[in-house]
């Protein structure tokens, strides 16, 4: 492994971790320097942080690195990941990025992965939908985490041992929907956005919570797909993106007006009632 960082507390930590968990590291404090080693030694992996000397330079190795051994696995170390950094990291080709302070086992367990799979020299061609699907169990989970993260669920009985079956089935639903680019809700995505908004009412929610979730589950999404933005089609990523927001908004309305008619249910059943009641008091007092 090639190794390139200017801050010299990392040159002297990491590479030592990395030595430790079997990798043979030779390490580069400068571009200059990296590209010399690079054109004179054979490497597997290139490790790199983006801003050796100036912003984004870290690129230049990972082109002089594709270019000279295009079979070496390339990584960048970032302490500022943003949009901008992962379309160039997409554009560059990078295996993966990583940000400051890295977390060891991740960092080397992807390493390995990633190190051991031959490359294909295919452009990244996941699209939203597949991402969904193959995440869809962790977005469920962040998706509950942070609900019950917020104090105003609770008064609301939403445990692990009650994790709705219907979120998995809604983003599978809600997958399929986009990768066959329908204008309109499918029918089973509407019933089951009904069910769950009437779900909801009996469980004691408010609008403002069934609203609050579902902006929830919206952010884990968009979260999740910038967290894969390396294995994504960029050709589809963004309209793909926009039309799950805008299923969600629907299926969100589609709630909504079942709550507000689950909550209406019980008035009427309630003033029917009531009113047999008059009725049996009447005919009780005229016997």
């Amino acid at each position: 492994m090639l190794f390139v960082d200017d801050e010299p507390a990392i040159r002297l930590t990491l590479p030592v971790i990395l030595e430790r968990q079997g990798f043979d590291v030779v390490v580069a404090a400068s571009v200059s320097e990296a590209l010399d080693i690079i054109n004179h030694r054979s490497f597997d992996v290139l490790l790199t942080d983006l801003n050796i000397g100036s912003p984004a330079d870290g690129f230049i190795l990972v082109s002089a690195m594709r270019r000279v051994q295009p079979s070496a696995a390339t990584f960048i170390l970032t302490g500022y990941p943003d949009f901008q950094t992962a379309l160039e990291a997409i554009r560059k080709q990078v295996d993966d990025y990583f940000t400051k302070p890295a977390d060891i086992p991740t960092l080397v367990s992807t390493l390995r992965e990633k190190v051991h799979r031959p490359r294909c020299g295919e452009p990244p061609c996941k699209r939203v939908s597949t991402v969904i699907l193959e995440k869809s169990d962790e977005i469920v989970e962040r998706w509950l985490q942070e609900v019950k993260a917020d104090s105003r669920w609770a008064s609301i009985s939403i445990g692990n041992d009650e994790q709705p079956e219907r979120f998995p089935r809604l983003l599978r639903d809600l997958a399929k929907a986009i990768e066959f680019g329908k204008t309109e809700i499918p029918a089973e995505l509407m019933s089951g956005a009904a069910a769950h908004g009437a779900d909801r009412c009996r469980q004691g929610y408010t609008i403002p919570l069934l609203v609050t979730e579902t902006r929830v589950l919206n952010r884990v999404i968009a979260t999740v797909l910038q967290e894969n933005l390396l294995s994504m089609n960029l050709s589809t990523l963004i309209p793909e993106a926009l039309k799950t927001g805008e299923y969600l908004e629907t299926l969100l309305e589609e709630s909504i007006r079942a709550f507000q008619a689950a909550q209406v249910s019980p008035q009427i059943a309630a003033s029917q009632q009531s009113r047999i009641n008059v009725g049996r008091r009447t005919k009780a007092k005229a016997s």
